[in-house]
């Protein structure tokens, strides 16, 4: 349950539909941006903080990481300054997750006439008229539908009911997206014959080598999985977690999962490069689902619809840990504990959710064609999590670390943040296509912020990278300059004995 329940919440429409929609775009070297990374640095922070903060949650009480910031160090307001960061950044992520959903029933219920072909209809949009295949749900109905019923599951089921859901999730697209890999690859002749018929095309051949990734942002996306374990959703299982046994399975195969669930996404994607030549980075989200609707009857098709619908809904845990952070880090702080009852927290919680249920759904309409999944998810979720990382691997590991020095890394990471949104949106005009060279956004600056397709670039890196070196160096000049926590503090979380760091013996 652990396995598959963490795993689930980390593989959202990210996972399927947003790279096989990159690799549409970029190629096969999709897989080793992401995957061969998230299989190695992963399990190793899960292993190394993962269990850490098992053994912080038996011991102290901590379910959420600002209760244990601010216990660590000392600190009230800066654990606010971090719970308002995480939550603007994790609804991003929930984001991804409407944007799946919409792509997905809008693909999946395509009016075909007898021929077969997209029955067409006259639509506006941005005050001009254009023709677009006729659907049975909008990608506004079915953004909707994912909103509300994650919603309800998560409202009245709480983690139980979401660690079951998740895991059932799981279970249904590791399956069916497997059978779907094999169906489509099958009907269009075999793999072999997919991969000649790419190297044969001019158009596609670069897809089958790393020739649209540069060495720069390939090296970029290893920094990108360090937000697995600064996640809410990740960090809270983590802390509530029964037995420290359940990380040793899940160490172990999760790499294992990771392959199983992006070797047949990105290969998909490239199949779909051939099939479907000339979509938009927006419009190539849906393209598994296109090659569904094209290579399997209706039956199937509706099988495999719905298993790519359980991991794209798989931000209910998202919105779960969003919940929890905030009657806990918030309204249980400020107001006490014993203040209120617990129905009064759980409602307040439940009220939480719904708020920024809806404040994402609105803004996943606003987003509709106009950005890539992965893009997203890489430029607003991973690469500010990721930033965060120094701060809990200095609470953890770093006895001389003080919560200015948190504070200071967390402000580095908000402007970091800010400052990157905001040249990529002014220079959405000077963009280049995939597979064009770069672009200078401020040419007296030179290299120093380029333009691809879809990110922007320092000096040819992604963001991530000067954000999280900063964010750790931040980290430490500002610690050094400030006092520590005190004595008694520094003996509760660095004891003179190891063994007293663990979980009473009963939880071993």
């Amino acid at each position: 349950m652990f396995l598959l329940s963490l795993f689930g919440t980390n593989m959202t429409a990210f996972a399927i539909l947003g790279s096989s929609g990159l690799a549409y775009q970029r190629g096969i070297g999709v897989y080793g941006l992401m995957a061969s990374a998230s299989g190695l640095v992963i399990p190793l922070t899960i292993f190394f903080i993962g269990t850490r903060l098992w053994a912080l949650g038996k011991r102290f009480g901590h379910m959420t990481q600002v209760q244990f910031f601010r216990d660590r160090w000392e600190c009230s307001f800066i654990g606010t300054v971090i719970f308002t960061l995480t939550a603007l950044m994790l609804v991003p992520y929930i984001i991804i997750g409407m944007m799946g959903g919409g792509h997905t029933l809008e693909t999946l219920t395509t009016v075909k006439d007898a021929a077969g072909n997209p029955v067409m209809v006259e639509v506006m949009r941005s005050g001009q008229a254009g023709l677009e295949p006729k659907h049975w749900i909008s990608y506004e109905l079915g953004s909707a539908v994912v909103a509300l019923v994650v919603m309800s599951y998560v409202f009245f089921g709480g983690m139980r009911g979401t660690a079951w859901v998740n895991a059932f999730q799981t279970v249904m697209f590791l399956t069916f997206g497997t059978l779907a890999f094999v169906l489509i690859a099958k009907n269009l002749g075999g793999f072999d014959h997919i991969v000649e018929r790419l190297a044969a095309n001019p158009k596609t051949e670069g897809l089958l080598t790393r020739a649209r990734i540069s060495p720069q942002e390939f090296f970029s996306y290893t920094f990108i999985p360090l937000s697995a374990i600064m996640f809410p959703h990740i960090a809270i299982m983590c802390m509530t977690s029964e037995k420290v046994t359940a990380f040793k399975k899940t160490v172990i195969f999760y790499p294992l999962c990771i392959a199983a669930i992006w070797l047949p996404s990105v290969f998909l994607g490239l199949v779909a490069a051939d099939q479907f030549p000339g979509l938009k980075p927006g419009e190539s989200d849906d393209v598994i689902l296109r090659l569904l609707t094209a290579n399997t009857g209706a039956i199937v098709a509706g099988f495999l619809g719905a298993a790519i619908m359980a991991c794209v809904m798989a931000t209910d845990s998202q919105i779960l840990a969003l919940g929890t952070m905030f009657t806990k880090d918030i309204v249980s702080y400020y107001a006490g504990a014993k203040r209120f009852s617990d129905a009064t927290v759980v409602w307040t919680g439940r009220i939480f959710v719904v708020a920024i249920t809806v404040v994402a759904y609105f803004i996943t309409l606003a987003l509709e064609d106009k950005a890539g999944i992965f893009e997203l998810a890489i430029r607003f979720a991973f690469s500010g999590f990721a930033s965060l990382a120094p701060i809990m691997l200095a609470a953890l590991f770093w006895k001389r670390s003080t919560k200015w020095g948190a504070l200071a890394s967390a402000l580095w990471v908000a402007a970091t943040m800010a400052g990157s949104w905001y040249l990529y949106d002014m220079s959405a005009g000077i963009a280049p296509k995939p597979g064009q060279p770069l672009v200078q956004i401020l040419p007296p600056l030179g290299d120093l912020f380029l333009r691809s397709s879809g990110n922007v670039l320092v000096y040819g890196y992604l963001p991530v990278m000067p954000m999280v070196i900063g964010s750790a160096l931040v980290m430490i000049l500002v610690s050094l300059l400030t006092r520590p926590p005190g004595r008694s503090t520094l003996e509760k979380y660095f004891p003179a004995k190891e063994g007293d760091w663990t979980a009473p013996q009963g939880n071993r």
